[in-house]
């Protein structure tokens, strides 16, 4: 149960908000912004998802830039309230077709009525796009998706020979196209969060995948979908030997350690030939999550150097090592390193000829970023950056530093080599082709190197 929703942009305007019982003060939404701004406890940086004032539980999610809050003054269970947000975004996407601070406020008669469907005086009643469908009326405002950044989502997943239409991946599963026809199309994304602790020396100690399908249909009629996954594919560590490092192009079984499937899926003839089967409902939805803890070629090798030049100064030397094919290239790199508390100066030097490479040092919190616009597979980049300290540094400046984390995204590749190898559309229309879009991306979760 929850007492309060809503929904603030970054600079902490309120764009949505909804008070179901009444039981929290008017202004909880300004002691909330303030809280997570200024937050200074327990040494964090960032305020944790859940936390509490004055007797109110505030939970909270981050959704392209956009902060999706709920209040509650019960002891509620802190997953189902960040699941439940989560899926609120979720749902308001699949109507509005974009997720931002604009599309909210265009469409504002539009979410409140979504809101009124979702939760009932603080209960939860539905979070399924195909089931309001038959509740909510109103018609989205649809935004143009040309005003999209370039790195956004309708613009990662345009490499490679055949190129998927930006306006695609932006589109309400609701809104009425211009002409009266609705465009044949279903998207498939295999998305990866990739989470790696690197030692010092450079081996992996620990690894994994969190893997997810998503699926998005525009297809009329509710057709079945039958979706073919890799023959070799085995479910649980003890099925098969670890694969070890092989590219994604190299043969192997691909192990999962486990996985689930969303309510729709069928599994009659997943264990003989590893077909999934489901009729998909309308929005976003994972059809299947999965997860690997065995050990996979990383994407990228991390290695630094500290080499300290006097008592006052030190020198940072950081190199990334691109492991994967020439053919792909990875976009919107950053590198992170915290410094010692003493650092006062850093001074930047990049490789000759580098371009679309950015440097800062964040004084407030000592810290080094380092931020690459992309790099093509195979490539190597290295930044040398000289430390510059206010005292004397009393203690040894490696263990100070460090350790190194790293953020990026791969369009267009995948590290467990899951592969969708068909996706069958059971009735097709009888005047054109049904359009099929299958799409990899790999992110990093929590990528870190020791020093």
């Amino acid at each position: 149960m929850i007492s309060q929703f809503f929904v603030l942009s970054q600079r902490g305007d309120n764009i949505v908000f909804r008070d179901y019982r009444g039981e929290v003060q008017k202004g909880s939404a300004e002691i909330f912004f303030r809280k997570v701004k200024f937050w200074e406890d327990g040494g964090l940086q960032e305020a944790p998802p859940v936390f509490n004032v004055d007797g109110v539980n505030y939970f909270h999610v981050k959704v392209v830039g956009l902060l999706f809050v709920a209040t509650t003054r019960v002891n509620t269970s802190p997953s189902f309230v960040l699941e439940l947000l989560q899926r609120i975004a979720r749902v308001i996407k699949d109507y509005l077709g974009i997720l931002n601070e604009d599309s909210l406020r265009k469409n504002f008669v539009l979410v409140y009525e979504l809101l009124d469907e979702v939760i009932d005086f603080g209960y939860v009643q539905t979070t399924s796009t195909e089931l309001l469908k038959s509740y909510v009326f109103n018609e989205p405002l649809v935004i143009d998706a040309a005003h999209l950044s370039p790195l956004g989502p309708a613009a990662i997943f345009t490499q490679g020979t055949k190129r998927m239409p930006g306006i695609a991946v932006t589109k309400s599963v609701v809104a009425t196209e211009p002409g009266g026809r609705k465009r044949e199309e279903i998207f498939v994304d295999i998305i990866e969060k990739i989470s790696i602790t690197f030692s010092s020396s450079g081996y992996i100690l620990t690894s994994e995948i969190d893997g997810t399908i998503q699926m998005k249909s525009y297809l009329s009629g509710n057709p079945e979908i039958r979706l073919a996954l890799n023959d070799d594919l085995s479910i649980g560590r003890s099925q098969g030997p670890a694969y070890g490092y092989r590219s994604s192009s190299d043969s192997g079984t691909v192990i999962l350690d486990d996985c689930n499937f969303h309510e729709s899926v069928r599994l009659d003839s997943f264990d003989i030939d590893r077909t999934l089967s489901l009729v998909p409902p309308d929005g976003e939805f994972p059809v299947m999550n999965y997860r690997l803890t065995q050990e996979f070629r990383p994407p990228f090798r991390i290695n630094a150097l500290i080499e300290e030049a006097g008592s006052l100064k030190a020198e940072v030397i950081l190199k990334v090592s691109a492991e994967f094919a020439s053919s792909v290239t990875a976009n919107t790199i950053k590198v992170q390193m915290p410094l010692p508390k003493c650092t006062s100066r850093v001074s930047f030097e990049l490789e000759p000829g580098a371009v679309g490479q950015t440097t800062d040092f964040k004084e407030a919190n000592k810290r080094l970023e380092w931020s690459l616009r992309k790099i093509v597979g195979g490539s190597e980049h290295t930044l040398r950056a000289k430390l510059t300290f206010s005292q004397e540094s009393p203690v040894n400046v490696t263990k100070e530093s460090g350790p190194v984390s790293m953020t990026f995204t791969i369009p267009m590749h995948n590290v467990s080599r899951l592969q969708v190898k068909y996706l069958q559309i059971a009735k097709k229309s009888a005047t054109h082709e049904p359009y099929r879009w299958v799409r990899y991306v790999t992110q990093a979760n929590s990528y870190v190197a020791r020093i």
